[in-house]
Parts: structure tokens; C-alpha cells; sequence
């Protein structure tokens, strides 16, 4: 039987209904009520996945730099509605920048990795698909993602102040390459959720 890392809190909206981390109700009713579906969610990823580490020591690295962040994962499509439904509600500012750009300062880590359906029948061939998109960012950002969530909707008129980051041209110290943000792993509605692929994710 799984057990919940996280106090949770039940969220309903309409018919839809689920055990939430105590963090995130805000963000997952939002969501809902914008028409979008979610699959899983966590307040911590790094707290969630301690209990690799005995087993899995490699994991130890994952388990540290991502205390601190939470996750929501979907179906890609429903990914990609959620992250223009949040873009689309605010200005792009530094938060927008986080959401977009691989070198901002604690930018959000998206990932869609590709899964083999013969993982789950090793008796057929492989067939690799896309399912799931994991969106993973900083805790303090929920108050905003939950703003922009509960706004109507408008275009933004201002252009994004990047601060300097350029798409065509990573950020880096003179004396130093740029570092590469960790890319997060993932794993129906439940919180707290282990990422099933985090070893794996690891290992690469």
C-alpha cells in the first residue's frame, strides 16, 4: 500500500476529486477549473524521493537539489495547455523567464520523456511514446502560478525583460562553462507521487 509522504488536503472540483498535498490544492484546483487535466502531483520532489537513497545512493544528488521543488505531472498536451494558460495570464517578467529560459536562475525543469510500452509486456517489441510531462518548479512560485491561474486571461503587451538571457547564447561566467539544469524525471491523480523513473533518470 503507498503512503502519503505529505498531509494532504481532498480537492474537488465538479466531479473530479483528489488527495492533494497540503502546498499545492490552490495550484491543482486552479488547474482543473482552467479545464486542464493533471495526473500527479508532489509539494517536493527531493522529500518525496528520500527513501531511494539507502537502496540507491546515486540517488542522493537527485534527492538534494530538488528539496524545495514541487512537480505536477500530465499528459503532454495537457502540459503544454497549462504552461500557455499560465504564460498567457501575466506579464513576462522574471517569473515568465524562469518558466522559459534553461539558464535562468531556478528555472523551472520540464521534462517529457519518451517510456517503452515492451517495459510493461517484455514479450513485444519495443514502442517508445510520449506520455508524460513533468513540470517542476520552485515552491515559492505556487502563489503566483495560482494568481495567474485565477485571472482572466489576457495577452501580455510587454516584451520579456530577460535581463540579459538570450535564447541564442547561454549565460556563463567568463572563467567557466554554463551549467546544465538537472532535467526531473516522473509517475493516476496521486500526491506525493514517487517518481518512477527518477533511478533511471539518475543513471544517465
Amino acid at each position: 500500500m503507498y503512503v502519503n509522504v505529505h498531509p494532504v488536503t481532498t480537492v474537488r472540483v465538479g466531479t473530479q476529486t483528489a488527495d492533494i498535498d497540503q502546498m499545492l490544492p490552490p495550484v491543482i484546483e486552479a488547474t482543473w477549473r482552467n479545464g486542464i487535466q493533471t495526473l500527479t502531483s508532489c509539494q517536493d520532489a527531493g522529500e518525496s524521493n528520500a527513501d531511494w537513497v539507502p537502496k540507491l545512493p546515486h540517488m542522493a544528488d537527485y534527492v538534494t537539489t530538488r528539496k524545495g521543488w514541487a512537480f505536477i505531472d500530465f499528459a503532454v498536451d495537457q502540459g503544454l495547455a497549462y504552461l500557455d494558460a499560465v504564460a498567457r495570464a501575466g506579464v513576462r517578467d522574471a517569473f515568465y523567464v524562469r518558466m522559459v529560459h534553461w539558464a535562468a536562475p531556478d528555472a523551472w525543469r520540464i521534462n517529457v520523456k519518451p517510456y517503452d510500452t515492451a517495459m510493461f509486456d517484455e514479450t513485444t517489441p519495443s514502442n517508445f511514446q510520449l506520455h508524460l510531462m513533468q513540470i517542476m518548479f520552485p515552491q515559492y512560485d505556487i502563489a503566483e502560478i495560482v494568481r495567474r491561474l485565477c485571472r482572466p486571461r489576457r495577452r501580455p503587451a510587454n516584451p520579456a525583460r530577460t535581463n540579459g538571457l538570450d535564447h541564442r547564447r547561454p549565460i556563463a561566467a567568463p572563467d567557466r562553462a554554463p551549467e546544465r539544469l538537472p532535467i526531473a524525471p516522473s509517475r493516476i491523480h496521486r500526491s506525493s507521487a514517487r517518481s518512477d523513473i527518477a533511478a533511471s533518470s539518475a543513471d544517465a
